[in-house]
């Protein structure tokens, strides 16, 4: 009896879980997820980080990705020239007008302590992934964003939606980006660059939530993406 009750269990151990997977349809078979991979090609990379070179600071998209229930995975390109000889202000101080019309985010603080980190950033929604791919320097990241001013631009192409920037940061930590290394930064954590000796070239990898318009190629490489 004994020995049949053990056979008994032995076989439902093995038929549950097939009978379980059996019922589970793969993710890429759900209804209104993509059906298709996307290929984005090194020379279209390449393209698009040519046109970059002769900016200060250029970040782009490349494509923004479909991936199922309102998500997309943007890869872009992004160059950015030495911290160490940044270009004059721009005559008329437009760009400082227009963010001041901008609502205050992160902390307000009258007064932030002098080693607090300039151009310190924050997106909404958007994951960003960095893939160093020339050049490089020190980033900082974490800690707080102070005198923000927030911006609800939120382009067809990006590269980012909604964001915090504009402020400085303090309790950030300083870390050395060089070629052939990743930083990962959810939404909401502060990054930005210490400090860019020569200059430096990375992939981004997005994935957001209902922020950019799917299916979207830059003009740059539209003639070349099939």
């Amino acid at each position: 009896m004994k020995r049949t009750a053990f056979k008994l269990l032995l076989a439902a151990a093995i038929i549950t879980p097939v009978a379980v997977y059996a019922q589970t349809p793969l993710p890429q078979f759900r209804p209104g997820n993509p059906q298709t991979a996307t290929l984005l090609t090194r020379e279209e990379i390449e393209a698009i980080n040519k046109t970059e070179q002769t900016q200060q600071t250029r970040d782009e998209n490349a494509i923004v990705v479909d991936i199922g229930d309102k998500w997309s995975m943007e890869v872009g390109v992004v160059h950015r020239k030495s911290t160490r000889n940044p270009p004059p202000p721009a005559a008329g101080g437009g760009g400082a007008s227009a963010a001041a019309t901008r609502a205050p985010c992160g902390e307000q603080m009258a007064n932030p302590p002098a080693d607090a980190m300039k151009g310190a950033l924050s997106h909404d929604n958007q994951t960003e992934g960095y893939y160093i791919i020339s050049g490089g320097g020190t980033g900082f990241i974490d800690g707080k964003l102070i005198n923000g001013r927030h911006s609800t631009e939120n382009p067809d192409l990006g590269p980012n939606g909604p964001s915090c920037g504009g402020g400085v940061s303090i309790g950030s930590r300083k870390v050395e980006l060089k070629v052939g290394d990743v930083l990962i930064v959810p939404p909401g954590v502060v990054h930005g660059w210490a400090d860019i000796p020569d200059h430096v070239d990375y992939l981004s990898f997005r994935p957001s939530h209902d922020v950019m318009k799917n299916g979207t190629v830059n003009p740059t490489i539209a003639g070349m993406h099939k």
